[in-house]
């Protein structure tokens, strides 16, 4: 979310432009509440429209729905670019790009609505639940999430780095122990098995017959378990490290953790320590 506010304070686009992109006012507050459950009624709606006894009893009531939400989405966002200081910053931004995709569906239905185009147009309303993504735009806990894997990618960059030799490993080795009588028919397709038994999903398409191989495809699914921990324990550690570091509230005093933008007691704005 662009914090940069316009030059101008006064005047109906900085008063909206607090009310849609600041969550600082009870305007502001109530305007993310109400477009937090528009969003979740546009994804369930598409989620149940996908049943198809649902779709055959009630498809003029999905299409009303879908209209009515599309259309308010729509309002949403050339509100948004008319007050944003900088429109295109946030028309190319991530979320603005989020925001058309929301919206973009339902109008290409309008195009794509021969027969022989079905498929397409399913591909374009299965787009509509990026709106989902916008619930994460909205709550405080989902950026301290996001924070704390943006903190973390160094340290899981060099993990899946590791977890990729591990695989090329012991695909390599499965494919001289047991090769392509056994299925290992190329160390792709031998690799391909690593991944699965590592993350231990074991499809079971592929298998060891020799006894090396069994005791290889052993200690994989052995160590999958412990590369499984490995991430989890990296992001829970910068959560709680995230979660302890706080600043005071220069409004209220009230302790403020320092991954959030806005203090949750009273809502003002809080200046991020330069390190």
């Amino acid at each position: 979310m662009t914090e940069t506010k316009p030059r101008k304070t006064t005047g109906w686009r900085y008063r909206w432009f607090r009310i849609i992109f600041h969550h600082d006012t009870v305007a502001g507050k109530r305007f993310d509440v109400i477009l937090l459950w528009l969003i979740l009624l546009s994804v369930v709606v598409v989620i149940v429209e996908s049943i198809p006894q649902f779709q055959n009893q009630f498809s003029a009531v999905f299409f009303s729905i879908e209209w009515v939400l599309t259309l308010l989405f729509s309002i949403e966002y050339v509100v948004r670019v008319l007050t944003h200081p900088k429109p295109l910053r946030y028309i190319f931004s991530f979320w603005g790009i989020i925001d058309v995709l929301a919206i973009l569906p339902t109008y290409l239905d309008l195009f794509f609505s021969g027969s022989h185009y079905l498929l397409t147009v399913r591909i374009f309303r299965l787009l509509r639940v990026f709106r989902i993504m916008r619930l994460v735009h909205f709550s405080s806990e989902a950026r301290l999430l996001a924070h704390s894997l943006r903190q973390s990618g160094y340290k899981i960059g060099v993990f899946l780095m590791a977890v990729l030799a591990i695989v090329t490993m012991l695909g390599t080795m499965m494919y001289v122990v047991e090769g392509a009588e056994n299925g290992f028919t190329s160390i792709p397709e031998s690799i391909y098995w690593a991944i699965v038994t590592v993350t231990t999903v074991g499809f079971g398409d592929i298998v060891p017959q020799t006894v090396l191989g069994k005791i290889l495809s052993s200690l994989a699914m052995i160590m999958g378990y412990a590369i499984i921990a490995v991430p989890t324990g990296i992001i829970t550690v910068e959560m709680a490290r995230q979660t302890r570091a706080t600043q005071t509230c220069p409004q209220c005093a009230h302790q403020v953790a320092e991954a959030v933008n806005y203090c949750e007691n009273c809502g003002t704005k809080q200046e991020k320590k330069v390190p």
